[in-house]
């Protein structure tokens, strides 16, 4: 694997506690991966870490095989998407991707560099990163202009003008209602693809982290709780906490059944498989959520159990006696 950014024992303590406890993982070169977890895990200490806005405790952080910890943030080749886009409301669109672009040239021709020669192609470099963001003819615009996915966009090629080897996200997506971050999210995945430039993306989010990620890590309390793919972390879980964060989970004593997988009937099923277990329920209440809906129900011990259906199925009355069922084969069994 050709690992473009990698921690090793990453810790990072304060006062009061330890944000990120002995966290390690190599990305590779070009993918999109997604740090994910609550409020309080640790995920954006990590991403302040490799940006170079916090000093590790202890462990390294190495940029293409090289450590990069000791040295202060504009000093790595990697920049930063904030949550709040952080654009300048006095600059146009140009000016906001112009402006660490210029600052480099400028420390560039302090050095001895060649500024003229310089800013021409650092104009043809804005130029390109525009038109790929689809920002063309909107350079004189200034951010209050702009819509919330035009913003972001301003703040992705910002960052992208400087041709970084890791591009930072954290939680990019958060301030946007939930129509534009799913127009905004696919943006972000043919964007990603179009350039080949490693994503190191924070969120907290399921859905994003599962749609976008090549690698998703789930973090806990500071730690790494499992990492691969994300339909390994979704089907495959190793933990209870990785179960239920990545999406909503049935527990029926110590069996976790997904409601996507769970049955619901009216009247048990007599030609059912004999791996199927059925047993009785009582309809709580009915979420219509579109093209499928959720029935949650309550079983004889009391325990809540949710079942996804089609909306087309027609409504689940409060009160009705229904039989649930799923498969073995669907069943999660001995996590931790």
């Amino acid at each position: 694997m050709d690992a473009v950014l990698e921690l090793a024992d990453l810790s990072k303590d304060f006062s009061s506690h330890k944000a990120v406890d002995r966290v390690s993982f190599a990305i590779p070169r070009g993918s999109f991966f997604s740090l994910l977890g609550p409020s309080g895990c640790g995920k954006t200490t990590t991403l302040r870490l490799v940006a170079g806005f916090e000093t590790p405790t202890a462990g390294a952080i190495l940029l293409n095989g090289q450590r990069i910890d000791h040295l202060p943030p504009y000093r790595r080749n990697v920049n930063t998407v904030f949550q709040s886009y952080a654009l300048f409301p006095h600059l146009t669109v140009q000016g906001n991707v112009e402006f660490g672009l210029r600052n480099t040239l400028n420390h560039g021709a302090a050095n001895g560099g060649t500024a003229k020669n310089g800013a021409g192609s650092a104009s043809d470099h804005v130029r390109r990163v525009l038109e790929q963001l689809e920002l063309a003819g909107k350079e004189s615009r200034k951010p209050s202009q702009l819509s919330g996915g035009e913003r972001q966009r301003v703040a992705l090629a910002r960052a992208l003008v400087l041709s970084p080897e890791v591009l930072l996200l954290d939680e990019p997506l958060s301030a946007l209602d939930p129509q534009l971050r799913q127009q905004v999210r696919a943006e972000l995945r043919d964007l990603q693809r179009k350039t080949g430039v490693t994503f190191l993306f924070v969120t907290h989010d399921q859905e994003e982290a599962l749609s976008l990620s090549d690698t998703l890590a789930v973090m806990r309390a500071g730690r790494i709780e499992q990492m691969g793919p994300p339909a390994e972390l979704y089907g495959k879980p190793r933990t209870k906490f990785v179960a239920s964060f990545l999406g909503a989970m049935n527990w029926i004593g110590d069996v976790g059944v997904r409601p996507e997988a769970m049955h619901i009937a009216r009247i048990p099923t007599s030609d059912a498989p004999s791996d199927v277990p059925s047993i009785r329920g009582v309809v709580e209440n009915t979420a219509f959520l579109g093209p499928v809906a959720h029935v949650s129900t309550r079983l004889e011990d009391g325990a809540k159990v949710t079942v996804q259906v089609p909306s087309s199925d027609g409504p689940y009355c409060t009160g009705e006696s229904v039989f649930l069922s799923w498969s073995a084969a669907d069943e999660l069994r001995g996590l931790l």
